[in-house]
């Protein structure tokens, strides 16, 4: 007979400052920063911590197996350790981790931890992994000639920003979304970020006028839309139901998941298959994530249950096209809620509340970090950027990839409904 599966709940949140070169520390000690806030946030002593789920974004810090180096740094000696890489989605690929070592019964107490120190790289060279794999598409293309998949393969060369300047451009198209609205959500984010303490990218007063002014990079992108290379390590401290009912005061119960890779939204393979997506803002991966993650958190109307999301968006295009993804707003019209205003902080439907990835990103943690910030507000413990309305439930995504690898995560004040 099987067991039930158990309710698990976030009990410690722990993040960096962040900031572009974080010389001050080495890598173990960056993470060990997040790691020790997020054991202290949850009042546990290192020694019950069961086991760990760690990852960054593979070669960015040009340093192999790092894991190995930051284990005695986190109270890892003689423990599990799980190393997780997702690209992208590496923060939100480890907060699950640590969610499903828990529920199945394994571990009563794990810790999640993701980071990234792009500046401990010698040479840009630590990230040109991309880069060839862009300039394999770029060749490929060249020798098709001239049409639509190829300029779109051909533009998995500038990496995330190649791809979402086009996924940019598709949207645009079809919605009406202007970008005087990537504008205005560059600067929401910046103003927000400027309440969080630890974000990267903090511009108080930031207007739309004042991002316009920004350099224009590839259309729609100006220099002002652009994710940072952010320095940073955040950590979650994750329990079983039956710890949390004994132990801590303020769970956050993770009431639903799901991750799921869309392969005919990768570029590189819709050309030499034959098959796949042509509009990359279709975003078919996170539209089933979501699904799943409602239907396991019993979230029967998003537009009305859920009253944050965390949306990972490296650029403000993304935060518009995943939140209708998300089913926070119809397909299309995402952009209206700029222009209502329904997306701040005050708002409606606020969005990234904490500034998000596009002022803050360092690339491996990301993901978790939203997992994070959606606990914060649950919790009522955000502080400046903490949405001034009871948030019951929230959401958190991830994406990495060419876009096609998504993670989805709910939380609530309250366990969800049993699985089996």
């Amino acid at each position: 007979m099987r067991k039930k599966s158990r309710h698990v709940a976030v009990v410690g949140c722990g993040q960096t400052k962040h900031s572009s070169r974080r010389r001050d520390v080495t890598l173990p000690e960056m993470v060990s920063q997040a790691v020790f806030a997020a054991l202290e946030d949850a009042k546990i002593d290192p020694g019950e911590v069961d086991a760990f789920m760690v990852g960054n974004m593979q070669g960015f810090g040009g340093v192999a197996q790092p894991e190995q180096w930051i284990g005695d740094w986190i109270g890892a000696s003689d423990k599990p350790v799980i190393r997780i890489a997702t690209g992208g989605t590496t923060g939100g690929s480890v907060g699950q981790a640590a969610y499903y070592a828990a529920a199945s019964g394994l571990y009563d107490v794990v810790v999640g931890t993701a980071w990234e120190k792009h500046s401990d790289s010698a040479e840009p060279g630590a990230t040109t992994g991309l880069m060839h794999v862009g300039l394999a598409n770029v060749f490929y293309a060249l020798t098709k000639g001239f049409s639509l998949k190829n300029v779109m393969t051909a533009s998995v060369a500038g990496a995330a920003a190649g791809v979402a300047v086009y996924q940019a451009r598709f949207y645009m198209n079809r919605s009406g979304c202007k970008i005087e609205h990537l504008d205005a959500v560059a600067a929401k984010c910046r103003r927000n970020a400027a309440k969080n303490p630890y974000a990267h990218l903090q511009w108080p007063g930031c207007t739309p006028e004042d991002i316009a002014a920004t350099e224009l990079i590839a259309y729609p992108f100006r220099y002002g839309h652009v994710c940072p290379a952010s320095d940073g390590a955040s950590a979650i401290v994750v329990a079983s139901e039956d710890f949390v009912r004994r132990r801590c005061e303020k769970p956050v119960w993770i009431k639903g998941l799901a991750s799921y890779t869309d392969e005919e939204n990768n570029l590189q393979a819709e050309n030499w298959s034959g098959v796949g997506v042509l509009d990359p803002s279709e975003q078919m991966g996170c539209r089933v994530s979501a699904m799943k993650a409602y239907e396991m958190a019993g979230i029967k109307n998003p537009r009305e249950e859920i009253d944050v999301a965390e949306i990972y968006q490296p650029f403000p295009s993304q935060e518009l096209i995943f939140a209708e993804r998300c089913g926070l707003f119809d397909p299309g019209t995402a952009w209206r809620a700029v222009e209502s205003g329904d997306i701040e902080i005050e708002g409606k439907m606020p969005l990234d509340p904490s500034g998000g990835v596009n002022a803050t990103n360092a690339i491996g943690s990301s993901a978790l970090q939203r997992i994070l910030e959606a606990a914060l507000q649950v919790r009522g413990d955000a502080g400046e950027h903490q949405v001034p309305k009871k948030v019951k439930n929230a959401i958190a995504t991830g994406w990495g990839g060419n876009t096609n690898y998504i993670t989805f995560t709910v939380l609530g004040d309250e366990p969800g409904p049993r699985r089996w």
